[in-house]
C-alpha cells in the first residue's frame, strides 16, 4: 500500500479497479483548509490521461507491471506473434492493443511485453533500431544549407523524415519513441 503523500513520478497504483501510472504530482498546501495532492494519471491499459486530487492520507494498492523480454516472430494479419526466448512459449497481441509501437520493429527483434495480472496491454520496442531505407527521392546538391529533410519509407513500411543526403538502400538508425532519424547505421 502507498499513500497519496508518497506519490512519485512513474509509480503505478491501482485506483478503483484501474491501473494508473503517475505522470505528474504536486503537493498543495492552501492557506485555508487541508493539504491535498494534485496528480496527472495515465491509465496504462487504455492510455487515457486524467487529472485527480487526493488527500495525502488516502492509500492505494501498488500495481506491479511485468515486463518480459520476448522475440517478435511475425504478423499474421490480425495478431502480432511473440515468443519467450527462455521458455519458448508463444503469445499473441492484437494490432489494436499493440498500437503504433510495432511500426519500427522487424521480425526476430527483441521487445518488452508489458502485462498486469497476466493480461498483456502493451509492447515496448527497443529505444533505437537500425532499418534499411526502401523508398526515398534523390536529394539535390546544394539543398542542405537549411537542414532540410525528405520523406523516406523504411523496410517495416513506416515513414520517416531523413536528411537529403540519405539514399535508397542505406541503413539508418531511428528513435522508436519519437520516430525521428538519428544517424546513419
Amino acid at each position: 500500500m502507498v499513500s497519496a503523500g508518497d506519490f512519485r513520478n512513474g509509480l503505478t497504483v491501482e485506483i478503483e479497479g484501474d491501473v494508473y501510472q503517475i505522470i505528474d504530482f504536486q503537493h498543495v498546501k492552501p492557506g485555508k483548509g487541508a493539504a491535498f495532492v494534485r496528480t496527472k494519471l495515465k491509465n496504462i491499459i487504455s492510455g487515457g490521461v486524467v487529472e485527480r486530487t487526493f488527500r495525502p492520507t488516502e492509500r492505494f494498492e501498488n500495481a506491479h507491471i511485468d515486463r518480459a523480454e520476448m522475440q517478435y516472430l511475425f504478423d499474421d494479419g490480425d495478431m502480432y506473434n511473440y515468443m519467450d526466448t527462455s521458455t519458448y512459449e508463444q503469445v499473441q497481441l492484437s494490432h489494436a492493443d499493440a498500437g503504433d509501437s510495432m511500426k519500427f520493429v522487424k521480425e526476430n527483434e527483441l521487445v518488452k511485453i508489458c502485462s498486469y495480472k497476466g493480461k498483456i496491454f502493451s509492447v515496448e520496442p527497443p529505444t533505437a533500431v537500425e532499418l534499411q531505407v526502401t523508398e526515398t527521392e534523390p536529394g539535390f546538391k546544394g539543398n542542405t544549407a537549411t537542414g532540410a529533410t525528405k520523406p523516406a519509407v523504411v523496410e517495416t513500411g513506416a515513414q520517416v523524415n531523413v536528411p537529403l543526403f540519405i539514399e535508397q538502400g542505406e541503413m539508418i538508425k531511428i528513435d522508436t519513441r519519437t520516430g525521428e532519424y538519428l544517424s546513419r547505421a
